[in-house]
């Protein structure tokens, strides 16, 4: 058997008007917070599993107009599959069985299972209507909602073979010992003994507790003292202390889970951290998917589980997040993962991600566009996922030349509006040379992450950079922001050590930072002094060459500088005129 969820509808639900989502097997949401990531998890529960016993008045959405939507409506599609994930046009025979007539098929004749769930108020007997059916067409996105299903073709009850795990995010394996319907407790209660098995261990626990109560002494005196009771009763009445549980369905009720590196040092779930607890607790639900998996194996019957897990990079350090990631992939079915772990990101296949954003209010989802020849592809995994995952989580990233540009930007910003550019989820990212902003550009047209670039303008830079732009944005295979990337180019002719040096004038400061650079960390005035004298000797195009040749080492003491209030000088003369255009550009798209 191999099928997935390729689409999910949703309307009215939470902070969504009206989105679709395209799934593959395995699938990453990203998004700052408040995208509507989590929102689409739980619309999968609520059309999969149970979240409709769940549901609250806070789940309709809130329209323009301020009132709640008269109605939650999600669609679900499942199409079959071949090995590679890819479509194929038949279901298999167990699917077959298992859907039966729902199971319908587009005009080339591929096959598909589409399920609306529709949610509303319930005016008679109060609480809310939850209703299933399955589509006989599935329609453009653009008119969806005009589809009204038969009333003949109503699902009475969901499919045993469809199972939807949902991860929280707050997860702690030794709170979930204790709770009746966690997953470990799931897990825990299936297991089974045969009739001879169990009569033998539970006469192994009784030559136990017999042996622990011969060896203390106080016990034995606690039972003396409870057997006097048969004096007031029948007086054939016996105590009986069982140190441990005398029957083994008696044994879940007290179930402890321990870690540590060896036996002896091993220490139960409750005092050990959080990244601990929550990776035992993921872990869990991947042995309860085994569970499931071999009970439905024995009965021949078809099994298709969806975990759909939120941010579970929680409290774990990198490694431990790429590892789990590879643990949560590798099980059957299909798999959904909100994240803000770059780390997690730099371990999938980059058109599995789909970013979610918010846009006057309006969640819209986005995702790496068809037709991408795959050594693009490999180029931005390797240059973007791998070591810069972060810009994925960026609120807008500012594109520039190089590792200079990199630390100077911030400062300016900083220094220009009081608050840094992280405080507002704004990146600024050196891509390395005038030649490789398309990569950059690519990946966050397609991805809906807004972007500006401010760029040199020596040499023949402006015409590359702009003539990358164009390729950019004609793209059939990439969404366009053309208004959003700007570019902003500083003056003509001009890098950005010319820019600081002749057109804001800025000598004096430039000159104390890079003596600043080549002595740092040198308590001896008379080296500093020496230092002083050679770049006072130096003409202004020697300075100028020393600068660009030492461009990365004297960028942070420039930064410094430029941070510094207590040099007295305003904003307007330190930062460029062209930089100052753009940061009104980032202000005006981002509301600062």
């Amino acid at each position: 058997m191999f099928m997935r969820i390729d689409s999910v509808r949703i309307s009215g639900f939470r902070g969504i008007s009206e989105l679709e989502v395209e799934l593959s097997r395995v699938t990453l949401l990203l998004g700052i917070n408040n995208a509507g990531k989590t929102s689409v998890i739980k619309a999968l529960q609520l059309a999969l599993g149970d979240y409709a016993k769940h549901l609250q008045q806070e789940d309709f959405h809130i329209q323009a107009d301020d009132s709640p939507s008269e109605q939650i409506t999600v669609d679900v599609r499942m199409i079959p599959t071949a090995e590679d994930d890819q479509r194929a046009s038949q279901f298999s025979i167990d699917c077959l069985d298992e859907f039966g007539d729902h199971i319908q098929a587009e005009a080339n004749g591929d096959q598909f299972f589409a399920m609306r769930t529709t949610c509303r108020p319930d005016m008679i007997r109060g609480g809310y209507r939850v209703e299933r059916f399955s589509l006989e067409t599935w329609p453009e996105f653009s008119r969806w909602l005009e589809t009204v299903p038969r009333s003949h073709r109503r699902i009475r009850r969901l499919f045993d073979s469809i199972i939807c795990i949902p991860v929280d995010a707050q997860r702690d394996i030794h709170k979930e010992l204790k709770e009746k319907y966690s997953f470990i407790s799931k897990v825990l209660s299936s297991v089974n003994y045969d009739e001879k098995v169990e009569k033998t261990i539970e006469q192994m626990i009784a030559e136990i507790n017999q042996e622990t109560l011969d060896q203390s002494e106080s016990l034995k005196l606690l039972k003396q003292h409870l057997d006097t009771m048969n004096q007031s009763f029948s007086d054939t009445g016996r105590t009986e202390i069982t140190p441990f549980p005398r029957k083994i369905r008696d044994l879940a009720k007290q179930y402890t889970i321990h870690y540590g590196e060896k036996d002896t040092n091993s220490f139960s779930m409750e005092y050990h951290g959080m990244g601990t607890r929550s990776w035992a607790s993921m872990l869990t639900v991947k042995a309860l998917i085994d569970v499931f998996e071999h009970s439905f194996r024995r009965e021949s019957a078809l099994f298709f589980p969806v975990l759909a897990a939120e941010e579970p990079e929680a409290h774990l350090h990198p490694a431990a997040q790429r590892l789990l990631y590879t643990q949560l992939v590798g099980i059957q079915g299909q798999i959904i993962i909100s994240t803000h772990s770059p780390f997690i990101v730099g371990m999938t296949d980059i058109r599995n991600i789909r970013n979610l954003r918010r846009t006057d209010g309006v969640v819209h989802v986005y995702q790496i566009p068809a037709g991408l020849p795959i050594e693009v592809l490999k180029r931005m995994h390797r240059e973007i996922l791998l070591s810069r995952g972060e810009l994925l989580f960026a609120r807008m990233v500012v594109l520039v030349e190089g590792l200079t540009e990199e630390q100077l930007i911030p400062a300016m910003f900083e220094r220009a509006y009081g608050f840094s550019m992280f405080a507002k989820g704004i990146m600024c990212l050196g891509v390395g040379g005038d030649r490789n902003y398309t990569v950059f550009l690519r990946m966050c047209c397609s991805l809906g992450i807004p972007v500006c670039i401010i760029g040199d303008n020596d040499g023949d830079s402006r015409q590359k950079v702009e003539k990358q732009i164009h390729t950019c944005t004609q793209s059939d295979c990439v969404n366009t922001y053309p208004a959003q990337i700007g570019p902003f180019f500083l003056s003509e002719g001009n890098a950005m050590e010319q820019e600081l040096y002749y057109t804001l004038d800025i000598k004096d400061e430039l000159r104390s930072a890079v003596v600043r650079m080549l002595t740092q960390d040198l308590d001896n005035e008379r080296y500093v002094s020496v230092k002083t004298k050679e770049i006072e000797r130096l003409s202004d195009a020697e300075f100028v060459k020393l600068l660009i040749k030492e461009k990365t080492s004297y960028a942070s003491h420039v930064a410094d500088m430029i941070r510094d209030e207590s040099t007295g000088m305003k904003p307007v003369q330190l930062i460029p005129e062209t930089v100052l255009k753009a940061f009104s550009h980032i202000e005006e798209k981002l509301i600062l």
